[in-house]
C-alpha cells in the first residue's frame, strides 16, 4: 500500500540578532523549485510491444534510484508484460538481452494498469479532475514549486499517440493539458520527453512557458528498437531510451551534469532517427539546470540570516503558569514558556 501524504513544510529559522525583525519574508527565502513529480506513460498493448513495457520501467527505475520516492511517482502501463502468458520467466521484465536487470523488481507499483490506462484519465490526471473517489495514491498532487517530469512511449505518428491501440491523444490535446495545469498553478517546470515515431510532432502546438521537451525522432522519421532478446522473441528496448538510460546509470544524486549534456544523448549514428529538441517556451539555459532537478529529489534550501517573522499567531505566548504563592510578578512572568504554533501561515 502506498502511504502518500501531501505534506507542506514550513521552516522557522530561529535566530537570534540584536536587529529588527522584519515583516516580511527575505527575497529568495523560498526557492522556486521544492518538488520532483513524474508521469511515466507507457501507451501500448500486446506482447510484441514488451520493448514499451521496459522503456518505462526503466526510466522509473533510474528516478526512484536518484531520489524520486513512489509517492511521487505515477506509473501507467497498458499491459503488464510481467504476468503475460508469453512470458517465459514470470514477474520479470528485462531490458537488455543479458537479462541482468529485472526492471520489474520486486518494489514497483503500477498506479493505472491495463484498461486504467486511457486517454481521459491521463489527460484528468494532469489537469487535477479525477473522480472523487480516486485515492490520493493515483492523484498528481503537484503545485506551482513543482518540477514535473513526463515520460510517454508506444506508437505515435504525426501529431498524436496511440493508446490501447484503440483511441489517441493527440497533440493539441496535449498542449491544452499543459496550459491547464500552467493556469490551475499544477507546475513549476515540465521537462516533456517523449520516445515514439514523429516524436517531435507532440511537443510542435506547445504555447504554455515553463517546459523543455525532448523527441526521440523528427517528423516523417521511425523511432527504433534498440535490439532483440532471442528467448523472448521480442525487442528488448528502444534506441533512445536505452542510450538515455545509459547516461543516467551514471549519475549520482548530487551529479553536476546539466540538461544541455542530457538532450545530447544519443546523436543519429546511434539514434538513427534525428532527436529534437525544442527549449524556446523555457526560461533558463539548459546548461545551467542539473539534470537531476527533474530526475532526482534534490529540495533547495536556502539559509537566511534575517528574522522571519510567521505572523500573529507564532508571536503569541502560552498561557502563563499559575504562580505559586507568594511569587513575585516578575519571577512569574519570566517562568513563561513558548510553545509550536498549530500551523505556519502558507506564503501565497
Amino acid at each position: 500500500m502506498k502511504y502518500h501524504l501531501r505534506l507542506i513544510v514550513s521552516f522557522a529559522l530561529c535566530i537570534l540578532t540584536s536587529g529588527t525583525p522584519t515583516n516580511e519574508i527575505p527575497s529568495g527565502f523560498f526557492a522556486n523549485h521544492t518538488n520532483n513529480w513524474a508521469v511515466l506513460v507507457d501507451a501500448s498493448r500486446f506482447w510484441f510491444n514488451y520493448r514499451h513495457v521496459a522503456n518505462v520501467l526503466s526510466v522509473y527505475r533510474s528516478v526512484k534510484k536518484l531520489g524520486i520516492p513512489d509517492s511521487h511517482i505515477i506509473l501507467m502501463l497498458a499491459d503488464d508484460m510481467a504476468c503475460n502468458p508469453r512470458n517465459p520467466r514470470p514477474a520479470t521484465v528485462f531490458n537488455n538481452a543479458n537479462q541482468h536487470i529485472n526492471v520489474y523488481g520486486s518494489d514497483v507499483e503500477v498506479d493505472y494498469r491495463g484498461d486504467e490506462v486511457t486517454v481521459e484519465r491521463f489527460v484528468r490526471l494532469l489537469t487535477g479532475r479525477l473522480e472523487p473517489s480516486t485515492p490520493p495514491s493515483k492523484r498528481l498532487l503537484t503545485d506551482d514549486r513543482s518540477n514535473v517530469l513526463i515520460y510517454m512511449t508506444g506508437h505515435g505518428g504525426d501529431g498524436f499517440l496511440k493508446f490501447q491501440d484503440a483511441e489517441e491523444i493527440t497533440s493539441t490535446e496535449l498542449a491544452d493539458a499543459f496550459e491547464q495545469m500552467w493556469q490551475q498553478r499544477r507546475y513549476n517546470n515540465i521537462f516533456f520527453m517523449i520516445d515514439t515515431c514523429q516524436a517531435a510532432s507532440m511537443y510542435e502546438k506547445f504555447y504554455s512557458p515553463n517546459i523543455l521537451a525532448v523527441a526521440s525522432s523528427q517528423v516523417g522519421e521511425d523511432s527504433l528498437s534498440h535490439h532483440l532478446d532471442a528467448s523472448l522473441g521480442v525487442y528488448v528496448i528502444d534506441k533512445y531510451t536505452y542510450h538515455a538510460l545509459d547516461f543516467m546509470e551514471k549519475l549520482r544524486k548530487d551529479s553536476k551534469k546539466s540538461m544541455a549534456d542530457f538532450l545530447r544523448v544519443c546523436p543519429r549514428h546511434q539514434c538513427v532517427s534525428t532527436v529534437g529538441v525544442r527549449s524556446d517556451l523555457f526560461p533558463r539555459n539548459p546548461a545551467d539546470v542539473r539534470v537531476t532537478e527533474f530526475f532526482g529529489s534534490v529540495r533547495n534550501v536556502e539559509r537566511t540570516d534575517h528574522v522571519v517573522d510567521l505572523g500573529e499567531s507564532a508571536a503569541e505566548p502560552a498561557a502563563p503558569p499559575r504562580p505559586a504563592e507568594g511569587t513575585e510578578p516578575a519571577a512569574a512572568a519570566a517562568a513563561n514558556t513558548y510553545r509550536y504554533v498549530p500551523q505556519f501561515p502558507i506564503m501565497s
